[in-house]
Formats: structure tokens, C-alpha cells, sequence
């Protein structure tokens, strides 16, 4: 079974891709802020991260920056699931790794249509 590590500082929005991927056979791992997804990851594997941009501690993008430098994330997908939908944000996504790039709200079906190309 694929794990993901889900990271949303809302609780809302964290439960609802919680519920989505669960639906759809994935382990999940839920992550409050960029910080404490970058603590849940030391030691583990994980086959997809999905994360916010905005989030206090650490964001998205930092998050994704992070985990890049560790070996086992260099080739792990990294999905930023935002509002921010500027192609500036989007630029500064991929320069800091993210595989893709979806903005909120996110139609279930198509979070998962995006994971299942994306997870090796």
C-alpha cells in the first residue's frame, strides 16, 4: 500500500485529502505545518508528499526545499495542494522541486487521477 505524507495547517481541509486518499487504498500520514511534516518524514519513506503552501512554521515550499536535500526524498513526488494559483508561486514550486502543482478546491477525483500518474 502507497503511503503519502499530507500536510495542511487546516484541520478541515487535512481531513478531507485524508478522507479522499483513504477512499482510494492510500496509507496517510497527516502533518500540522511544513515543521512537523519535516520531523514525520526523518527515517521514513514515504511514495508522495502532499502539502499546502501557506502554513506557519514552515511552508510549502520551504517544506519541499527540506526534503529534496534528504536522500530519501530526491526522487519522491512532492504535490503542493494550494489557493495560491500565481505563476509566480507556481515558478517558485518547481524551483524548489514540487512535481506538480493543484489548487484548492480540489475535485477528489482529480487529486487522485494526479497521485496515481505521479506515484512510481
Amino acid at each position: 500500500m502507497h503511503s503519502i505524507l499530507a500536510v495542511d495547517d487546516s484541520a478541515s481541509m487535512r481531513q478531507m485529502v485524508s478522507f479522499t486518499l483513504k477512499s482510494a487504498g492510500y496509507n496517510v500520514v497527516e502533518a500540522v505545518d511544513g515543521q512537523d511534516a519535516y520531523e514525520k518524514a526523518q527515517g521514513r519513506s514515504f511514495d508522495l508528499v502532499l502539502t499546502d503552501q501557506n502554513m506557519p512554521r514552515m511552508d510549502g515550499i520551504s517544506l519541499t526545499k527540506k526534503l529534496r536535500e534528504t536522500a530519501q526524498f530526491k526522487t519522491t513526488p512532492i504535490l503542493m495542494l494550494t489557493t495560491e494559483s500565481s505563476d509566480q508561486m507556481k515558478q517558485a514550486g518547481r524551483a524548489a522541486g514540487a512535481t506538480g502543482w493543484l489548487v484548492k478546491p480540489f475535485d477528489p477525483n482529480k487529486l487522485i487521477e494526479v497521485i496515481q500518474k505521479v506515484i512510481r
